[in-house]
């Protein structure tokens, strides 16, 4: 597959995603593809169990949308850099909603067979997610490092 039709493939994705087309959106992966979320510490195995996790993802954020900043393709693997955004308004035993708007940097590595995803990984940020709905305190350490950081440059 071409790498133009590779990366239109993944943003036809993205646009089924987003537009809540669940089985368009999984058209895109094998059978028995393999889906995890590094940040959950979530592993997906097959389409069933992907559709239960997106629809999981809908529940907690109906208006969860993923927008690519950047993609890549070479050979069979693609690299996403996205946004994900959105708002937390629904609850699950472990987290209830804070009504709280989130927009969280990621990437996603994926590997293709025969022009579908077999294999994917998503890399998030957690903590900030959690402090951008209200679950965490946000953090004044990187701000402080930073400074000290540019104090040290400066004396150079």
């Amino acid at each position: 597959m071409a790498t133009s039709n590779i990366e239109n493939s993944v943003k036809e994705s993205i646009a089924a995603f987003n537009a809540r087309n669940i089985d368009l959106f999984l058209s895109g992966f094998t059978n028995d593809c393999v889906y995890e979320d590094n940040a959950l510490g979530k592993v997906n195995n097959g389409r069933e169990e992907l559709r239960n996790f997106i629809k999981d993802m809908f529940a907690w954020s109906p208006d969860v949308k993923l927008e690519i900043k950047a993609l890549f393709t070479v050979g069979k693997w693609v690299g996403q850099e996205w946004i994900m955004s959105g708002t937390h308004t629904g609850s699950t035993p472990e987290l209830p909603a804070t009504g709280k708007k989130f927009s969280i940097r990621g990437a996603s590595i994926s590997e293709l067979r025969d022009g579908k995803v077999s294999r994917n990984t998503d890399y998030w940020n957690m903590a900030a997610f959690l402090q951008q709905i209200g679950i965490l305190p946000a953090s004044t350490i990187p701000n402080r490092f930073g400074r000290f950081m540019m104090r040290l440059m400066m004396k150079r």
